[in-house]
């Protein structure tokens, strides 16, 4: 079994980075009023603790979404910023959503919820959390389980993929599997979440994604270690089919991140 626990680095500055855009492709996504479901392949437990010890003990959090509240990245309007508002509001003023949530809180009651995740502890507590929310949730594979389910109904929607990267070969089967789904699925936006690091093993699946997608969207911020030898340096976003307004959104988080001092 997987051993990856986002405790420890929920609300950090990919979390910002992903959110941020996560939530600003669901707020206009419900502005029209036809229905459209969300799907996630890697959904974590739904919910963290800011204050939880494993969070406390990495500092992410406070290096991330701590610091861009008190530097006022997001106006009480922006969808992200609501999202947070209803999470602190329901769970208290040290939760955080995970991105289940954050869709939970921006979707409405005509929309459908589809998630998996693997990992038994993680999914117990993601089904508590999103049982108010309904939707359906499933313990296993998420990618075979998106395969399965597109193009799904109702047909617009979003799909977000955020593995851990454990699995090393997730690089290279990635760009195949969301070029499946692209063909069954040719009005979704598919959204692909990365993670910069020094190694740079994204290099290779992000260039066969780029030839196979020359449309989508590529959005990469960098940003400070939370910590000293903290391996993640920037957060990386493939959209396809992006929603209006996204690469607006994308390029005005480019600029907060590339101003955050690097000391």
């Amino acid at each position: 079994m997987l051993s990856y626990q986002h405790t420890y680095h929920a609300g950090n500055l990919a979390d910002v980075h992903k959110h941020a855009l996560l939530a600003s492709m669901l707020d206009y996504l419900v502005q029209k009023p036809k229905p459209l479901t969300y799907i996630e392949t890697h959904s974590g437990r739904g919910l963290y603790a800011l204050d939880a010890p494993e969070a406390l003990k990495t500092g992410e959090a406070a290096a991330g979404i701590g610091r861009v509240e008190r530097l006022g990245w997001f106006a009480p309007t922006h969808p992200y910023a609501r999202a947070l508002a209803a999470t602190r509001a329901a769970h208290g003023a040290n939760a955080y959503p995970g991105s289940p949530l954050i869709a939970a809180a921006l979707l409405r009651q005509l929309d459908s919820i589809r998630l998996a995740e693997l990992h038994p502890q993680e999914f117990a507590a993601l089904r508590a959390v999103m049982a108010p929310h309904g939707g359906i949730f499933e313990q296993t594979d998420g990618l075979q389980m998106a395969l399965s389910i597109t193009p799904p109904t109702p047909r617009r929607g979003i799909l977000l993929i955020d593995p851990s990267y454990e699995i090393k070969s997730e690089y290279e089967t990635l760009p195949g599997f969301i070029t499946n789904v692209a063909r069954k699925w040719n009005v979704g936006v598919i959204a692909l979440w990365y993670p910069l690091l020094a190694t740079a093993p994204h290099t290779p699946m992000l260039a066969a994604l780029s030839a196979a997608h020359p449309a989508a969207l590529r959005h990469e911020v960098r940003f400070p270690p939370a910590r000293e030898g903290h391996g993640m340096q920037g957060s990386g976003m493939f959209i396809l089919n992006a929603p209006w307004g996204t690469e607006a959104e994308a390029a005005r988080l480019g600029k907060l991140f590339a101003a955050l001092p690097r000391a």
